[in-house]
């Protein structure tokens, strides 16, 4: 036998060169030129404080650019119904993967979708009951609360040739499972008529109480004093049955009033039409108040809040019925489901059981099928979008998640981890942006964005492992392994919030005194009821501010500026010194550029291409005409100052030409909850979940109330701006507010003058106070998950 005497490895396989995703030159919203490689099939997580540039790399650049070219793989008749994606800012992208984002975007808002719907559980249990329950009412739609009803007849003309036309009569009928006393929505609106009108007056004497009901409006008061329907001199609760008919319910009719042609209608329809067909978040806030006056939302009395017909309540597999499936506790259901047999329906079982079971691994087994989507929290929309991802045989896959570990106790975040490292693991790569030393302990690889925020942030400071991290120097390898002591003082209260009997979702007949005048933590696994007692039990009066994580809606157009009210003081300050009119400087009015509407870019359509925006040649962005840019204060143009950071415009309003208190005021706020380093014209699209969410809560500070109420005000906090927030809360308590924050950080709780703990478990296996003292006893005692966590984490 002959060997060679220079036995050599073979050569590396081409194949097996492409192990990085290759970032050249990125410079997407606030991104330096970052150049960076990113090992493929590993965990990578980011890390950075709030607005370094985390989302703008991983997101709106690695996961952009590969969701565009997967596009572009598909002809242009099928990119036409596609979403049409602009390149990111990058010199060279390479080695990209199939990416599948996981993002904590709210799911729908819309009433008709739950839990079920969004995922494909409901779609399953249709098909399921169609084949099995008893009495058999039709195919899967008739199980279906969106799909309603419908039966139609008539003749249908059938051209058959030049000579040959024929009438066929036809029959159309779909049975299906809406429920029509509420339309699928399980609730039905009721309208307090006497916070529309005082019906001791008349219209004329201006009975009407409506907002922006004034007398002199035409198509508002107008329309019904000279509609001719009404006497507008009557007092209304003089009215005859008919007037009262015509006056509250008439459908539309037209109408001339002075000369011009306008439609009337009653007066609840207009309502329904003109306010509650409006999202409640985008009000102005007099509207909103008014709105949550006038309008209750009670329980369909049809279907008894089910969404269904009497049909599809009545079918049913043993004795559930679909009704009942979509009220269980979902790990309830998957033990339903896992007892039944039937050989004509294994495929779907097993699929069924395979969903199910994916929401108990992921711990949300407490969630029902018919919970409303726009209920969840970030993290819990967040996990419920992993549930289609756990189990697919996919791999060399790129998987991008924003801040996974939110709204999750410590006792859940190891689950969490446990599967972010099981999609690594099956040769995924899986890059998270993340704050949680848990979770970045995990990491293969980390990338430290930074330094600062907004514009000083934008650049790598780090990469490398975790250990490196710990000792590299940078804002996140100094607070990485931060702890907080327990007090040990605590604030005496002044007198309590007295909740009895709550019953909300899972609670048990809650009985509990939350004090007043310190800084209360709500705590307890993600399920255990926190919300459920906070927001469904505590009296809505005048004295609370509640901050929950709904989400701010806005469009390209809002910015920080419009929706804190800062503008408005700021154009008023601008017109004064000018002596012209405020709307002069609104880029949505009188002052707007012509060429682009004030937007400031040009937006071009090129059907199943990628639109471009272009900057505006005529106001070069600035959004506004040359003219209003020749009016100054203090030496800048209301554009000038629009481009300042919320830290700049504090100091140029505080004092000289420019001081404008009010103004100042605002700005101070918004400096107190972190968000210094903001734009205040950016558009809020651009802002992450966090500072949304803190931007929410500095608009609130203003309000009046002696409670305030914070959800997680932690979410997209980085490790140094936890700091920051404990300030801000002793603050707002030592002024007199009470303070009631909802939060699994330990550094909150072990902040907290007094801790109420919430479950032993999660659904119906939570909802009873375990715990309530002051953080050094809920440690001493170790009596509960949260205080075996936190007397973990406290320094001793």
């Amino acid at each position: 036998m002959v060997t060679s005497r220079n036995q050599q490895s073979p050569a590396p396989h081409a194949a097996d060169s492409h192990d990085v995703i290759r970032v050249v030159g990125a410079r997407e919203n606030n991104l330096k030129d970052v150049s960076i490689e990113i090992p493929k099939r590993r965990l990578t997580v980011f890390t950075g404080v709030s607005g370094s540039g985390k989302s703008s790399l991983v997101f709106d650049t690695i996961a952009a650019e590969s969701q565009r070219l997967i596009n572009e793989t598909y002809s242009a008749f099928v990119q036409g119904f596609m979403p049409t994606l602009a390149r990111p800012e990058v010199d060279v992208l390479d080695g990209l993967t199939t990416a599948i984002t996981v993002d904590q975007q709210r799911m729908g808002g819309d009433p008709r979708s739950t839990v079920g719907t969004a995922t494909d559980a409901n779609a399953m249990l249709r098909i399921l009951f169609s084949r099995l329950a008893r009495p058999h009412i039709g195919p899967p739609s008739a199980y279906s609360f969106n799909t309603a009803s419908v039966r139609a007849s008539g003749g249908l003309t059938v051209d058959r040739g030049a000579a040959r036309t024929r009438t066929v009569k036809a029959t159309y009928e779909r049975t299906g499972g809406m429920c029509t006393g509420c339309e699928g929505r399980g609730t039905v609106s009721d309208i307090d008529l006497t916070q529309l009108y005082d019906d001791s007056k008349s219209i004329a004497e201006g009975a009407f109480t409506i907002p922006g009901w004034k007398s002199d409006n035409v198509w508002t008061v107008g329309i019904y004093a000279e509609s001719g329907f009404l006497d507008p001199n009557k007092p209304i609760r003089r009215f005859t049955k008919k007037e009262m008919q015509d006056f509250l319910y008439r459908e539309p009719t037209k109408v001339k009033v002075n000369g011009v042609n306008l439609t009337y209608e009653g007066l609840i329809p207009k309502i329904q039409k003109s306010f509650l067909s409006k999202d409640k978040e985008a009000m102005q806030p007099h509207i909103r108040a008014f709105v949550e006056r006038a309008v209750t939302f009670t329980t369909c009395p049809a279907c008894d809040g089910t969404r269904l017909s009497e049909g599809a309540r009545s079918s049913r597999i043993g004795t559930v019925s679909i009704a009942d499936a979509c009220a269980m506790e979902i790990r309830d259901l998957a033990e339903w489901v896992r007892g039944l047999t039937e050989p004509s329906v294994a495929p779907l079982l097993t699929a069924l059981q395979h969903t199910l079971d994916s929401f108990t691994e992921i711990g949300l087994g407490y969630l029902s099928l018919n919970r409303p989507s726009g209920t969840l929290s970030g993290g819990e929309a967040q996990r419920v979008k992993m549930i289609r991802h756990l189990g697919s045989s996919l791999t060399d896959v790129t998987y991008v998640f924003d801040e996974p570990t939110v709204g999750l106790h410590p006792h859940d975040i190891q689950r969490m981890n446990d599967l972010l490292l099981r999609l690594r693991d099956k040769g995924n790569t899986v890059l998270v942006v993340e704050h949680k030393p848990e979770t970045i302990a995990i990491a293969d690889h980390v990338v430290d964005l930074g330094p600062g925020a907004g514009t000083e942030g934008g650049t790598v400071c780090f990469e490398g492992t975790v250990a490196a991290l710990k000792s590299s120097g940078t804002v996140t390898g100094r607070h990485l392994d931060d702890r907080a002591a327990v007090k040990d003082t605590v604030r005496e209260a002044t007198g309590t919030l007295a909740i009895r009997g709550a019953t909300a979702n899972n609670l048990h007949d809650v009985d509990v005194d939350i004090p007043l005048g310190v800084l209360t933590v709500i705590t307890g696994v993600a399920g255990s009821g926190k919300s459920s007692l906070v927001h469904g039990s505590i009296p809505a009066d005048e004295g609370v501010v509640s901050v929950d994580q709904s989400p701010i809606r806005g469009s390209r157009r809002s910015n920080p500026a419009t929706y804190t009210g800062l503008l408005d003081p700021v154009r008023k300050a601008f017109a004064k010194a000018n002596g012209v009119k405020p709307a002069l400087f609104s880029a949505n009015s009188e002052g707007a550029c012509p060429t682009c509407n004030g937007a400031g870019v040009i937006y071009t359509d090129l059907a199943m291409m990628a639109g471009v925006a272009t900057t505006c040649e005529d106001c070069d962005g600035k959004r506004f005409q040359p003219a209003v840019l020749e009016y100054r204060l203090g030496g800048r143009d209301i554009s000038e100052v629009l481009a300042m950071s919320v830290t700049d415009a504090e100091e140029f309003f505080a004092a000289g030409e420019a001081h404008t208190p009010a103004a100042h005021r605002i700005l101070q706020r918004l400096t107190d909850v972190g968000l210094g380093y903001l734009t205040i014209g950016q558009p809020l699209t651009t802002l992450s979940g966090g500072e949304r969410q803190r931007l929410k809560l500095a608009t609130h500070m203003a309000d009046k109330g002696g409670v305030y109420v914070l959800d997680e005000p932690t979410t997209g906090l980085h490790l140094a701006d936890v700091e920051q927030l404990l300030v801000l809360l002793d603050r707002l308590v030592d002024s007199g507010k009470s303070v009631i924050v909802i939060e699994h950080h330990q550094a909150v709780m072990a902040h907290a003058d007094w801790i109420i703990d919430l479950g032993p478990g999660a659904g119906h296996d939570g909802g009873r106070i375990v715990f309530e003292g002051t953080p050094a006893e809920l440690v001493a005692a170790r009596s509960t998950l949260t205080g075996e966590h936190l007397a973990a984490y406290v320094a001793p």
